[in-house]
């Protein structure tokens, strides 16, 4: 029997500010759809406005991105705050997933589908960082953190194309770059149990990238639109951050980008025409 609202249980789990809650009712949101207990509405509103602010516990203590420490693991005080970096990334995860099912209405149950999974791995990453975070006598809020990905997804609010092309291919991408780097960091301090963690991590992370990947291009064909031209407007026109080198070139080519993105994503940013020479 069919006994709940797709869209009303997505905002139920995104507004939740108990982690361990949010991780439960995104776990179970997933579960029920597999188990065909979640009806999809047959003519549901799009959300008039983009969720500000989704459920969160008071602590961390959100601040400008550029007052972030850097978080390098050589003390047991860096350890902890780039565990815990990692975590609040995964924290957010679950949030973007939640609300693309939440959000973005009308569309194929495939799309609903994979963005639910999403959001079950996410909740099961954060678990396992937030395991390796309390071995290290922390906890998620020690830390402050920064909004940078969800300040994304409030930009994309009202165009999937964009969020798929902006947040799984843009902001999760860079993740995939990121894990090398911290992985030669943690194998330089022994800590093999967070690499297997980060493992795991980054062949889900493939996934999601992907998918959005998939989605992507399939709304750009919709549209009659060039997926990679107009990826790299829509980088500039939301002025998204480009990818510091160097890319994880082996994880973009399994999560959907071509020999001739993943060139270009290398070659820098572009200059606008306004910037002078250095």
């Amino acid at each position: 029997m069919i006994d709940d609202d797709l869209h009303a249980r997505a905002w139920a789990a995104m507004m939740s500010p108990v982690p361990d809650r949010k991780t439960a009712l995104t776990c179970a949101l997933r579960d029920d759809w597999c188990a065909g207990r979640i009806a999809v509405p047959a003519a549901s509103p799009v959300p008039v406005r983009a969720v500000d602010d989704p459920g969160r516990p008071e602590r961390p203590a959100l601040i400008a991105h550029t007052a972030v420490p850097r978080r390098k693991p050589g003390t047991p005080e860096g350890h902890a705050a780039l565990l815990h970096a990692i975590a609040h990334i995964e924290f957010n995860a679950i949030n973007l997933a939640l609300d693309c099912v939440y959000r973005f209405r009308d569309l194929p149950a495939d799309f609903y589908a994979g963005w639910l999974q999403v959001a079950a791995e996410e909740a099961y990453h954060f678990g396992l960082v937030c395991e390796r975070l309390a071995a290290l006598g922390h906890g998620y809020g020690d830390f402050p953190a920064h909004r940078g990905l969800w300040d994304m997804a409030v930009k994309t609010a009202d165009d999937p194309l964009a969020r798929m092309a902006l947040v799984p291919r843009v902001l999760e991408a860079r993740g995939l770059d990121a894990t090398p780097p911290i992985v030669a960091a943690l194998k330089r301090i022994g800590d093999t149990a967070t690499i297997g963690v980060l493992d795991i991590i980054l062949r889900d992370e493939i996934g999601h990238v992907a998918l959005g990947d998939r989605w992507f291009r399939h709304f750009c064909a919709e549209r009659g639109l060039d997926p990679e031209p107009t990826y790299l407007a829509l980088m500039t026109d939301f002025d998204a951050p480009w990818p510091p080198k160097p890319l994880n070139v082996e994880a973009r080519r399994k999560a959907g980008f071509s020999e001739a993105e993943i060139t270009r994503l290398e070659g820098g940013r572009p200059r606008r025409p306004d910037q002078s020479e250095p």
